[in-house]
């Protein structure tokens, strides 16, 4: 039977036993929806995958002997001076099992030893898909290629084109943007039959790197990019007469879709520049293009004139001197014939060695017939038209390129009607970031360094975004330990008494 100051120390006790036991109940009744939440399966959407095929092969296709080159297909980038960029990432994720599918638009061709108006080398590589399941990654695309000495051509859906290594990464329980970069790629057995034969099963290729958002299926979750060819007033209007029609000739919305030059961007990014570019004013990144939007203008319908300017800069600088901002973009378009017309600042207060900034500087001109300028439910639109540098734009440019030089190709978007759609930007989802660096280790014998090195060389290379289950854990933590501390001082408390 316990004395009155025995039962007098022994309620505190039982209250704050009784205390603890509550409030870890009341985090763990809050944290179940949130482990509920995590549990989800989630929708892959927007994102991009970066990846250079393999780069030797690259070096191959434009160097002398094959004297070829990489043309980009359906909306596909570069970066830097060796990978190419696949975007709007679509698919799923399971995040209880960790499983991940999401597939990438665009494509890239290789071309090389030309023989009259055909090629020896001809390969295409396009939709990449990502899969990861059960601790394995690989990697698919669509194939077409022209079979080494044969010439035999061979087209092939999603061909399980290169084996990734997935080892080290826990893929649960993610619930926002995933990040893996730099998973070591290898050619399957597959992939090598479908790549005519260049390479053989078990070849390294270069590492890949994605990054794709996630929406909860239920609804919640990043929402998706809008892409509306609505214009709206300050008062949230339709830009619509009163009477109800559109005013004559207005344009109610328009987007110009231009990413200057393929190889003036790696320039930009490369080794020599090692720079980047910066968008403002609205302007949007869409990988192998730069949007200009919320055109604003004229259309004359018979006559198959048009006249727009359109929001947003861009700014590329970099080293040697590299600075060179294009703004205040304008398009017109008569007599089949366009131009586009930009400001051009040099850095230096003027372009081409002239003083001050060039106005309205006609920098390319594009075809423009009259079937492309036609309305087709209430917009007009001209996709992917060349174009070629002017002789102002060749001076805007510092005399880099020549005039009558090609530049990338053109599209064009202009909605005569407020509830006509503009054509979707490549989505390449949010900026998601690797997971830290890991802390330094403690020192070790170099026996074990030299394991680590190896183990590292062989799967931790890659690395993915943290999934975001640690602060609810950590809550539990720190309210066990607590729990734990008071336990003891109380127990310390008590013996000390006693003792004494």
């Amino acid at each position: 039977m316990l004395s009155s100051r025995q039962s007098r120390q022994a309620r505190p006790r039982s209250r704050v036993r009784a205390a603890a036991v509550a409030v870890l109940t009341a985090l763990l009744t809050a944290l179940l929806p949130v482990a509920a939440a995590h549990a989800e399966a989630r929708t892959v959407q927007g994102g991009r995958l970066d990846w250079g095929i393999k780069s030797s092969f690259q070096s191959y296709v434009t160097g002398p002997i094959a004297q070829g080159t990489s043309t980009l297909q359906g909306g596909a980038a570069t970066v830097g001076g060796s990978q190419f960029r696949f975007h709007s990432a679509k698919g799923s994720y399971d995040p209880g099992s960790g499983a991940f599918s999401a597939g990438f638009s665009g494509g890239v061709r290789f071309t090389g030893h030309k023989k009259g108006g055909s090629y020896e080398l001809d390969l295409t590589i396009s939709r990449p898909t990502v899969k990861v399941s059960a601790g394995s990654g690989t990697l698919y695309a669509d194939m077409v290629s022209k079979e080494k000495g044969t010439g035999k051509v061979t087209s092939t859906a999603q061909v399980p084109l290169a084996a990734l290594d997935v080892r080290g990464i826990d893929m649960k329980g993610g619930t926002g943007p995933i990040a893996l970069n730099n998973l070591p790629a290898t050619l399957t057995s597959q992939g090598a039959k479908a790549f005519a034969g260049y390479y053989t099963a078990g070849t390294a290729l270069d590492p890949v790197s994605l990054s794709t958002d996630l929406v909860a299926k239920s609804g919640t979750g990043k929402a998706p990019k809008a892409q509306s060819g609505k214009a709206k007033d300050a008062e949230g209007k339709s830009g619509r007469a009163k009477n109800g029609e559109r005013a004559a000739g207005r344009i109610e919305d328009a987007a110009v879709d231009w990413g200057v030059r393929r190889t003036f961007r790696e320039y930009v990014t490369g080794s020599i520049a090692q720079g980047e570019w910066k968008l403002s004013g609205g302007a949007e990144d869409g990988g192998a293009l730069f949007r200009f939007p919320k055109g604003e203008g004229t259309y004359d319908a018979k006559k198959r004139r048009l006249a727009a300017d359109f929001a947003g800069a861009v700014r590329f600088t970099g080293e040697h001197g590299l600075d060179l901002t294009l703004s205040e973009i304008t398009v017109e378009v008569k007599d089949g014939k366009g131009t586009l017309y930009a400001d051009v600042d040099d850095g230096e207060g003027g372009a081409g060695g002239d003083e001050g900034v060039m106005k309205k500087a006609p920098l390319v001109t594009f075809a423009a017939s009259e079937k492309e300028l036609r309305p087709e439910d209430g917009l007009v639109s001209l996709t992917e038209v060349p174009s070629k540098l002017t002789t102002d734009g060749a001076k805007a440019f510092g005399g880099m390129y020549k005039a009558g030089a090609d530049m990338d190709p053109l599209s064009l978007a202009v909605a005569l009607d407020a509830d006509a759609t503009l054509p979707a930007l490549p989505d390449l989802g949010s900026s998601a970031s690797p997971a830290p660096a890991p802390q330094p280790k403690k020192a070790a014998a170099p026996e074990a360094e030299n394991a680590a090195d190896a183990s590292d060389s062989a799967g931790s290379s890659s690395n993915a975004v943290p999934i975001g289950v640690g602060a609810g854990v950590a809550v539990l933590l720190a309210a066990a330990v607590a729990f734990g501390v008071v336990r003891k001082k109380r127990a310390r408390g008590g013996a000390n008494a006693s003792d004494a």
